[in-house]
């Protein structure tokens, strides 16, 4: 088979080539079965235990950036010119252990051992990233890093305090971080990478937008991967065989956040819009929102775990349109908007305008959205983003809420009300909107909107909630977020997941200064 239909990528510091390989191949099981790397386990097969994390090395620029993901939900055609590595790569067989390794062993973090490769390579990529400026060794930090990954013998004490102490452990060949971003390790990649992208008989990858969308206008059956997230479980769950899939991880242009008129420091300006490309990982896109919008950060940490953020697109969860999508509410508060493409052909929608029925979009054949366009923050707003789930990670709304309110002194001037998992899609709540219009921000207004929302949602039961209880949650959070940002409503005290971040512009509850 020619090269151009066999993937390429580097395993544990060997080049891999895997030809004759489909589209919904997943990565674990071409680990697993092809490899022998019997320590990326299948636990839960949908991306919420972690016992298959891995760490994926990709080229950005002229450097090297790590990140773990879920290999089971991983499909291998798309870490094609990258690096892989596997527990069983961080120490040669006779070798002393990897640091973490030993940090795991030495603070009694392993029983049964069955999810003790996934939390090694969790830490592993924590590691790799601390060295690297991008995270630090506090505990909430390292909270964060492992909330993707489960045990179900040891306890997470032990697993806490091994990611305390690795960084302590002094480094020695072949352990040296620096080698993880050497030029050597960059210039393996790089020879990898194909000037027209990957091309299978049934997955193509295009490396520029104009490609991606020829290739789409000429196959509107195709599907679109992006991060694989949701895809994946079609295979691993459903069993379901893939179609022709056209990719958008290795578009160039795809890959950009841009911003109109302004920066992403936080000085944002009324006019100023941010725009982010449809391959651009929901990590990086909630990265460069929260400066502007202090108020997601905890709606950045519960919004799945590090490697499912790390793998998965802000624009594929909009595009997929899950009613239970965390995204979509905040954005609809926010006023964005979404950039289609078919073909040279280009229009923007509002994306409350954008779901029209149950997974039914507007949406024409061989058009695709091909960014999400936020504006900047109203320094004269208020912001609040609300997530309710029985967990507190990894879990799925019951309710999500985005909130915007303008006033001008007491009166409500401009009302953006969002919610998610009420209804067949995520949207407005405009009756609700319409109480609170031209009203003071008080109680009697508040309460008045609370019942108003029975008109614009006849709320679901489902496995995560009955009807009314969604109705009461829905009805609840607007009045917290009347609580927060009433004229002298205290300063909250900063939760766990507020502390993990700092809020530069107004305080974490959702009210701006």
């Amino acid at each position: 088979m020619s090269t151009e239909a066999t993937v390429r990528f580097v395993l544990d510091g060997a080049l891999v080539e895997a030809p004759g390989r489909t589209a919904d191949t997943t990565l674990l099981d071409f680990l697993r079965d092809s490899q022998g790397c019997t320590g990326v386990k299948e636990g839960c097969a949908e991306g919420d235990c972690g016992a298959c994390t891995v760490v994926l090395g990709e080229l950005d620029g002229a450097r090297l950036r790590w990140r773990s993901i879920n290999a089971c939900i991983r499909l291998l055609p798309s870490v094609d010119g990258r690096e892989v590595i596997t527990a069983q790569g961080l120490a040669e067989k006779e070798g002393p252990l990897h640091p973490v390794q030993q940090a795991m062993v030495d603070c009694h973090g392993s029983q049964c051992g069955f999810c003790t490769p996934g939390f090694v390579m969790a830490l592993f990529c924590h590691y790799l990233q601390m060295q690297d400026g991008m995270r630090t060794a506090g505990r909430e930090e390292l909270l964060d890093t492992l909330s993707g990954n489960l045990c179900r013998c040891t306890g997470y004490r032990p697993i806490i305090e091994a990611g305390e102490k690795m960084a302590s452990y002094a480094e020695h060949a072949p352990y040296r971080t620096e080698d993880f971003f050497s030029s050597e390790r960059v210039e393996r990649l790089r020879a990898l990478q194909r000037p027209d992208g990957l091309r299978l008989p049934d997955y193509l990858a295009p490396v520029s937008v104009d490609a991606f969308a020829a290739a789409f206008d000429a196959q509107p059956d195709a599907l679109i991967l992006a991060g694989g997230t949701d895809v994946g479980l079609w295979v691993t769950k459903q069993l379901r065989r893939l179609p022709a899939v056209i990719a958008v991880n290795e578009v160039k242009d795809l890959q950009a956040i841009t911003v109109s008129g302004g920066n992403m420091d936080g000085a944002s300006t009324v006019g100023t819009s941010m725009v982010i490309g449809a391959a651009v990982a929901l990590e990086d896109a909630f990265a460069a929102l929260l400066p502007w919008y202090p108020q997601l950060a905890e709606m950045w940490r519960r919004f799945g775990s590090r490697p499912i953020r790390h793998s998965g697109t802000l624009c594929g969860n909009l595009a997929n349109g899950s009613p239970i999508g965390d995204s979509l509410p905040a954005l609809m508060a926010m006023g964005a908007r979404l950039r289609l493409r078919r073909g040279t052909h280009t229009r923007t929608v509002a994306l409350e305008d954008f779901y029209l029925a149950y997974q039914k979009k507007d949406l024409a054949r061989g058009e695709f959205v091909e960014a999400v366009c936020v504006p900047a923050p109203d320094p004269a707003a208020n912001y609040a983003f609300y997530k309710v789930s029985k967990r507190k990670d990894q879990d799925i709304s019951a309710v999500c809420a985005g909130f915007a309110l303008v006033r001008d002194g007491a009166r409500v001037t401009a009302a953006r009300l969002a919610y998610g998992g009420m209804a067949a899609t995520a949207r407005r709540a405009q009756h609700a909107e319409q109480a609170l219009l031209g009203q003071d921000w008080s109680e009697t207004t508040v309460r008045a909107a609370m019942a108003a929302l029975d008109l614009d949602f006849a709320a679901l039961t489902d496995m995560r909630a009955s009807k009314d209880y969604r109705s009461a949650v829905a009805a609840n959070l607007l009045y917290r977020f009347w609580l927060e940002t009433r004229d002298g409503a205290p300063r909250a005290a900063p939760t766990r997941i507020d502390a993990l971040l700092p809020v530069t512009a107004g305080d974490a509850t959702g009210a701006r200064a």
